[in-house]
């Protein structure tokens, strides 16, 4: 049993916790939301909407949740899914190590667990890309097992409850938040208690603009009672992502196609198709510092080597297109676009390409960035 007095933390006796379960489930049953995944106990369709929510916002997920479930209606699907149209059933949602783990773990069920879900939260735990949060989420809605699922809403309403003074962007410190989850988790109805502190962390105790004083629980929660509201929960700043300069060509061949890449490289857009891309070093990073004869020279210096690496010799158009700026968690990314048009649509590059036309540009898997690029150079000024 955890001593949260070493935490500074005062825990409630049973009858305010049987108190705070009552309260917080009877405003979940007047004001829960209506979301396709909650009119269903299939822990398969529970687990698509929780890892599609991770990261990303309820109304988005919704369209993406249904075309998912269509496409892949079984975990046996799932499993054996063509990877371009897997990541074609989540292009636009990001975070793509996602839906590869998501396969990954589809596997696991037809090779480990025969093809069923696994029932425990051990088990669950075991499958590929679900953390502690997800295995508490899945154990409790799908199989009602009183386990809680701890992400940052929950941290943050638990912040305010107890006035906890621990950052909860810092991993370490996510137990104090599991262990006050499981003193609090309503045994009888596990899944509608997560579900409950969810709705309450992204709406009334949401990270900006929360309404404490529309809080069903505001008589519960000392950061309220105290005039301390403010202060919590208490949350250090993330490192900024790195600026990254990045050259993208736009290559069109007499026919009028693209000429697209896949990335078959690192793991950041993996297996998605976009332009030829290339990250520029310090100096053409600074290209709007030089003089206009080295501005033409280093134009000419990365022509020579797209030349080089892909073997094909466009003739560069003079067109001006806006510069594309996209940030991921760790990487923003400035991208500078150059028209280029070509006689020959031949490849000897070893590279994966391939000449696309505008008409079939939707069957290729394209990550947000690619999506960026193909507006701006509709929108080019010639």
């Amino acid at each position: 049993m955890t001593d949260f007095k070493t935490f500074g933390i005062d825990m409630w006796d049973q009858n305010k916790i049987q108190d705070f379960r009552r309260t917080l489930l009877n405003w979940y049953d007047q004001e829960k939301r209506d979301l396709p995944w909650r009119r269903s106990k299939n822990p398969y369709h529970i687990w698509v909407s929780e890892i599609m929510l991770q990261q990303t916002q309820v109304q988005t997920v919704i369209p993406y949740y249904h075309r998912f479930l269509e496409w892949f209606p079984s975990i046996q699907e799932l499993a054996y899914a063509d990877e371009e149209r897997l990541l074609k059933a989540w292009e636009g949602l990001g975070y793509y190590s996602r839906v590869r783990n998501m396969q990954k773990a589809a596997l696991q069920i037809m090779t480990e667990f025969d093809g069923s879900f696994p029932s425990s939260h051990q088990d669950i735990s075991k499958l590929k890309g679900i953390g502690p949060y997800t295995a508490g989420a899945i154990a409790s809605i799908a199989f009602d097992l009183p386990e809680p699922a701890v992400d940052g809403n929950v941290m943050r309403v638990m912040a305010r409850l107890f006035e906890v003074d621990y950052d909860i962007a810092d991993p370490k410190n996510r137990n104090i938040f599991q262990a006050l989850m499981e003193e609090l988790i309503d045994p009888d109805r596990p899944g509608d208690f997560n579900q409950a502190l969810m709705d309450l962390g992204t709406d009334i105790e949401s990270a900006k603009n929360p309404k404490p004083e529309q809080s069903p629980i505001r008589f519960f929660c000392a950061a309220y009672l105290h005039g301390t509201y403010h202060k919590y929960p208490i949350k250090l700043p993330k490192k900024k992502p790195r600026p990254i300069q990045i050259q993208a060509f736009v290559i069109r061949d007499q026919a009028g196609r693209f000429l697209l890449e896949k990335n078959n490289q690192g793991r950041l857009l993996g297996g998605f198709w976009s332009f030829p891309i290339m990250e520029t070093d310090f100096i053409s990073q600074q290209l709007d510092l030089f003089q206009e004869e080295d501005l033409v020279m280093e134009t000419i210096s990365k022509s020579d080597l797209f030349q080089q690496v892909y073997q094909i010799k466009p003739t560069w158009i003079d067109s001006y297109i806006a510069p594309v700026k996209h940030t991921f968690s760790h990487q923003k990314w400035t991208i500078s676009l150059k028209e280029g048009l070509v006689r020959e649509s031949k490849f000897t590059s070893e590279r994966e390409l391939a000449w696309v036309s505008e008409a079939d540009l939707d069957n290729y898997p394209m990550a947000t960035p690619q999506k960026k690029m193909l507006e701006a150079y509709a929108n080019r000024k010639k």
